[in-house]
C-alpha cells in the first residue's frame, strides 16, 4: 500500500509565495500605493533638491535617487510584510493556515518570494524615473551588477524577516501600520536618503542608524549607480562594501532569529 507523501517546506514555501503575489495585485490600492510613494518621493524631493555637487559630475538629484532605489525595497519588504502579516492574524487567515499540513517556514518563504517579486518590479520602476528625470546613469559593470544582486537579495531578505518579526508582535493592523511607518520614515532621514550627501547630517544620527539596515542598502545601492568618485561623500569616504555584506548578513540572521521567537498564528492570549 502507497503513502502520500507531502511537498516538503521549500515547495510549499513556493507554492504559497504564487499565492501571496496573486493575492497582492488583486488589491489595486495596495499595488498603487507600495509602488507609487516611493517613485512620488523622489520625483519630489529630488526635483526640490536638484543641484549640482561642487567639484563632480552627478548632481544631488542623482544621489537622492541611487539612495531612494535602495530604500523603495526597504518599503515592499518591511513595511508591506509587517503590515500584511498583522491582517492576516486579525482576519484569522493565520489561525486556518495552522490547520493545514503546512508549516511556519513555508510561509516565511512565501513571503520572501512575494517581496521579491515586488521589489524587482520595484527596482526597475524607480531606475526608470531616476534615468528619465535626474540623468541617473545605469549600471554595465559586471561588478556593478554583481553588487546590485547581493544587496538586493540581503537587503530583501533581512528586511522581509524584520518585517515578519514586527508584523508578529503588534496587536493590530492599525497598529503595524503606525509602527513601520514611523520607523520606515526615521530611518530614511537618519540614514541619509532624504538628505545629500551624508555627510550634511549630524555624526550621532548617522552612528545610529549605521546599526541598521536602511543606511547600508541604500549606500550599497548609491555604489551601484554613482561614479566611483561619489564615494567621498560618504561619511567613511569609500562605498565599505565589505561592511554592507556584513552588516546586512547579520541582520538577515537576526531577523531569521526573531522572526521564530516572535511569529504567532493569532491574537488569542494577547
Amino acid at each position: 500500500m502507497s503513502t502520500l507523501t507531502l511537498p516538503g517546506t521549500f515547495s510549499l514555501g513556493l507554492v504559497r509565495g504564487a499565492a501571496e503575489i496573486k493575492q497582492f495585485f488583486r488589491l489595486r490600492e495596495q499595488v498603487i500605493f507600495t509602488f507609487a510613494f516611493p517613485s512620488l518621493l523622489m520625483v519630489l524631493l529630488g526635483s526640490m533638491l536638484n543641484s549640482s555637487m561642487p567639484g563632480m559630475a552627478i548632481t544631488t538629484g542623482q544621489v537622492l535617487a541611487a539612495g531612494m532605489i535602495g530604500s523603495g525595497i526597504v518599503s515592499t519588504s518591511f513595511n508591506s510584510v509587517g503590515i500584511g502579516l498583522a491582517a492576516d492574524r486579525e482576519a484569522g487567515a493565520l489561525k486556518r493556515l495552522r490547520g493545514t499540513p503546512m508549516p511556519a517556514a513555508s510561509y516565511f518563504i512565501g513571503k520572501i518570494v512575494l517581496v521579491g517579486a515586488t521589489s524587482i518590479a520595484q527596482v526597475v520602476l524607480m531606475s526608470v524615473v531616476g534615468v528619465l528625470l535626474f540623468d541617473l546613469g545605469l549600471p554595465t559593470d559586471p561588478a556593478k551588477l554583481l553588487t546590485a544582486l547581493w544587496v538586493f537579495l540581503l537587503g530583501v531578505t533581512s528586511c522581509t524577516l524584520l518585517g515578519i518579526a514586527l508584523g508578529s508582535v503588534t496587536k493590530s493592523v492599525s497598529g503595524a501600520v503606525a509602527v513601520a511607518n514611523l520607523i520606515y520614515i526615521a530611518l530614511q532621514f537618519i540614514s541619509g536618503v532624504f538628505v545629500t550627501p551624508i555627510t550634511n547630517l549630524p555624526k550621532v544620527m548617522v552612528d545610529i542608524a549605521s546599526f541598521f539596515p536602511v543606511k547600508w542598502i541604500c549606500q550599497g545601492f548609491r555604489s551601484v549607480f554613482l561614479p566611483a568618485e561619489a564615494a567621498s561623500q560618504e561619511m567613511a569616504g569609500t562605498w565599505e562594501l565589505p561592511m554592507v555584506a556584513l552588516v546586512l548578513t547579520a541582520w538577515c540572521v537576526a531577523g531569521l532569529l526573531l522572526a521564530k521567537l516572535t511569529f504567532r498564528w493569532s491574537n488569542e492570549g494577547k
